[in-house]
């Protein structure tokens, strides 16, 4: 009996430690995020969101949010009109999320730079982003913003739309690696399409 129970000990030994080779060989892909799907968006609900932005008069909206191992990944659509000039104290700094601008349709000049003047905390309507408003940005970059246009705005980087010519549409990538943005799939993307959004979106 005791040979048999030896015997069975060294045989999920050597399998334990099989496995465990298996999984731990330096060779082999390890990838961050551990059999994650591939994620699929249509135009179609890309351009839903652009409609509902015109139609219900909303801003910014999160068509996705998703987790990808060692951070979320969001994907927006953002319709902003007319701007002549931009209010007061409305530049715009995120401090854990990223983001990366793709425009759509539109014109727009926007002011890049990470030294803001007055920053103050402003209390958040939307949970996708943890934010400073300050009054100004020294020394910042302008540039004219047109179709197929790509911006990437680091996290601390002031941002501010100075003029809008009629209106501008870009689809928005936040990169959040401390995951304060909440997850969205599909289902909640048709549910939230499906209605009238609720107030403070």
């Amino acid at each position: 009996m005791k040979t048999l129970v030896t015997g069975v000990v060294s045989v999920v030994s050597i399998a334990a430690a099989l496995a465990a080779q298996t999984r731990l060989n330096p060779t082999d892909p390890q990838p961050t995020c551990i059999m994650c799907p591939g994620y699929y968006i249509p135009l179609a609900e890309l351009q839903a969101y652009t409609k509902k932005a015109v139609d219900e008069k909303l801003l910014d909206q999160q068509v996705r949010d998703i987790e990808i191992g060692k951070a979320h990944v969001g994907i927006g659509m953002v319709h902003r009109g007319k701007l002549d000039a931009p209010a007061k104290d409305s530049v715009a700094e995120h401090d854990q999320v990223s983001e990366v601008y793709h425009i759509v349709d539109g014109t727009a000049t926007l002011v890049l730079g990470p030294d803001i003047t007055n920053r103050q905390r402003r209390p958040a309507t939307q949970q996708t982003v943890r934010e400073f408003n300050g009054s100004e940005i020294r020394n910042g970059v302008a540039y004219l913003l047109k179709p197929g246009y790509v911006v990437v705005i680091p996290a601390g980087t002031g941002h501010l739309f100075t003029k809008i010519e009629d209106h501008i549409d870009y689809l928005m990538v936040r990169i959040d690696p401390d995951k304060v943005t909440p997850l969205k799939d599909e289902a909640a993307s048709k549910l939230y399409l499906s209605r009238p959004a609720p107030r403070g979106q």
